[in-house]
């Protein structure tokens, strides 16, 4: 609701109301308020019916978030009269974020690094199918020049959502601009970028055994949560003894050793793919060199498939699989299993470390309802679809295993390739039809050149063979 007066103009709406979900949350965390009072059984909640309410209800994170967060951690952009569907090119990221804005997000970052023992390194998530893009690439470049030999990984994310409405060739330049200039400015601010976030989560092969609605941020959101939580597992193991680490967990490492293992090899590239296995199957399975290898599939975008290549850098991570008898299996038995694979396989990465954990990801109450019937209470994969069950979640389903892989390879050329032709057809060629679209967004021909340069190089380190077209073709 907007009142104006004179030239003032008054921004109101109604407050929105907590979910079934919020609600039992509260009543939880509250206890002494339910003490001594007669529970009317209509008023209790019933897992089902939160299941539900999340199901046809969520719209913003907010409401399935049980989180609670620091008042440091969260700031919110002010000033900006628009939904996020509006706030969808980097040009207007960029305008959002004023100098008053930055100074406050990194004094936010320096208090929290302050109580820091030691930091591993920085891991980003930005959306970076819109302005926050800009917004991210502003706050990165304030890390680099404060925290300069500290690594930065990131993850840039989009729902499918974002792929939506690039009929028109205006749409499909406006596209290619973004993308291309997010990509060359993401990517010149970290060590390590991973995309990921498919144009339909729920036709890919990732999603052969869930239950995915693409038009619910909800459930892809949940599903590329689970991958971030795998991949970044072995940060959060402790570095123990040999006896220690063959029990439960093995295969520590850094954000500086992953960065160091998929960028640090003579190639030299930065752009990492994601796959994952979700839910990853048993290692009961026949075919030992396909089983648990080809239930990974990428959730990274823009990439060529069944692509070999000998010079590739993998990492890879296990936790939670099941083994023999139906019990959880031991690292040792990852170990061997992964290593069978490796050599029953057609190709073979040129380096591949394996981070292993028993613990399998726990479905809590306010994850999506993504499963499909061929998903057990563990996660096991069944052989015959649960009858009458379309979809399943944490009522039904109360952990899984998951396999996720990084890897460095030339299957992110077209990737690459895509943003380096977006930004000289569009943007840097003589009558370019988003030349002066680029102008507004503040970036002049010295360093549309400049990102150019810099993708060239990118796609030359993969591809050295490739004879690029200069600004004159």
């Amino acid at each position: 609701m907007i009142h104006r007066r004179g030239t003032v103009s008054t921004h109101a709406s109604e407050p929105h109301q907590k979910n079934l979900f919020l609600q039992s949350l509260e009543e939880e965390q509250n206890p002494t308020e339910r003490k001594g009072k007669k529970i009317d059984s209509q008023r209790e909640y019933q897992e089902k019916d939160i299941v539900e309410c999340l199901e046809n209800g969520v719209k913003f994170w907010t409401d399935y978030s049980k989180v609670h967060y620091h008042p440091q951690s969260l700031y919110e952009l002010s000033g900006l009269w628009m939904d996020v569907e509006d706030f969808d090119n980097y040009g207007i990221g960029r305008e959002a974020l004023s100098s008053g804005h930055q100074e406050d997000i990194s004094e936010r970052l320096r208090f929290f690094v302050e109580e820091c023992d030691h930091i591993q390194g920085f891991q980003f998530i930005v959306d970076d199918s819109g302005g926050f893009s800009a917004v991210a690439a502003e706050f990165l470049e304030n890390i680099a020049d404060e925290y300069t030999n500290t690594p930065v990984l990131l993850y840039t994310t989009r729902g499918p959502a974002s792929y939506m409405n690039l009929g028109q060739k205006k749409h499909k330049v406006v596209r290619g601009l973004h993308d291309a200039v997010s990509f060359s400015r993401l990517s010149s601010l970290c060590k390590l970028i991973v995309p990921l976030g498919l144009p339909s989560l729920s036709r890919s092969k990732a999603s052969a055994y869930l239950s995915i609605k693409d038009e619910k941020p909800y459930h892809c959101s949940a599903v590329y949560a689970a991958a971030l939580h795998s991949t970044s597992l072995p940060f959060r193991m402790q570095s123990v003894g040999r006896a220690a680490d063959s029990q439960d967990v093995s295969g520590a490492v850094s954000v500086s050793d992953l960065v160091e293992i998929l960028s640090g090899n003579a190639r030299k590239n930065m752009v990492a793919i994601l796959d994952m296995a979700m839910p990853a199957p048993s290692l009961s399975g026949r075919d030992v060199g396909q089983s648990m290898l080809g239930h990974l599939h990428p959730v990274t975008y823009e990439i060529a498939e069944d692509v070999e290549d000998s010079q590739a850098m993998e990492t890879l991570n296990i936790h939670g699989v099941i083994g023999q008898g139906g019990h959880y299996a031991s690292v040792s038995e990852v170990k061997d299993y992964i290593h069978a694979a490796y050599e029953h396989a057609n190709a073979m990465p040129k380096f591949c470390h394996l981070s292993v954990a028993r613990t399998p990801l726990p479905i809590p109450l306010p994850f999506p309802r993504i499963f499909s019937s061929l998903v057990g209470g563990q996660g096991k994969l069944l052989g015959e679809p649960i009858a009458g069950s379309l979809s399943r979640g944490s009522v039904d389903v109360h952990s899984i295993p998951i396999g996720t892989r990084l890897r460095s390879s030339i299957a992110i050329l077209p990737h690459l390739e895509n943003r380096l032709t977006h930004l000289q057809r569009f943007g840097i060629q003589r009558g370019a039809a988003g030349s002066e679209l680029l102008r507004g967004w503040g970036f002049g021909r010295d360093e549309l050149e400049e990102m150019g340069e810099c993708l060239t190089r990118m796609v030359m380190e993969l591809k050295p063979q490739a004879i690029m077209s200069d600004d004159s073709d």
